[in-house]
């Protein structure tokens, strides 16, 4: 598996994991991967959000201080518990919103395991990696990172 860090390896902040992050993601095939399912997600979710304005817009309340209360202990040790809290809070409000989740990590996992051969971050920072998909899908967006290595992208 390329430039996994060490297994004693923890970042202090977002800004010092995003570099890392951009390293997982060398090959544009696997970074586009993540850009179908980021997209798939994004869509998927604005349907629910049309549908079920006031039940999403109180889970993303919850969400957000679910991510408040956890960004910091991301430095310390997985956060993977909030990320799923976050994930079935936003479920309960339309459930087929949680197909976007599945498509998004269905996508950006093939990217990983075999484009990448490498495992995703979200399995040690979720909360990070989870920001760090959505930073490199806006720089996609900007076009930015669209071939080539990720060398020189800043957040």
């Amino acid at each position: 598996m390329a430039d996994a860090p060490s297994a004693g390896t923890r970042f202090a902040s977002f800004t010092e994991f995003f570099p890392h992050y951009l390293r997982e993601h060398r090959d544009p095939r696997c970074r586009w991967m993540h850009f179908v399912g980021t997209s798939g997600f994004l869509l998927v979710f604005a349907w629910g959000l049309r549908a079920e304005p006031v039940r999403l817009g109180a889970a993303l309340g919850l969400g957000a201080l679910l991510w408040a209360l956890c960004w910091r202990v991301e430095a310390r040790r997985p956060a993977a518990p909030a990320l799923l809290a976050i994930i079935a809070a936003v479920a309960w409000a339309h459930p087929g919103v949680l197909l976007g989740v599945v498509w998004a990590y269905g996508f950006a996992w093939v990217g990983h395991f075999v484009i990448e051969k490498n495992r995703p971050a979200t399995f040690v920072y979720p909360l990070w990696s989870l920001a760090g998909d959505f930073v490199m899908y806006g720089q996609m967006l900007r076009g930015r990172l669209w071939r080539g290595d990720s060398r020189g992208a800043a957040a």
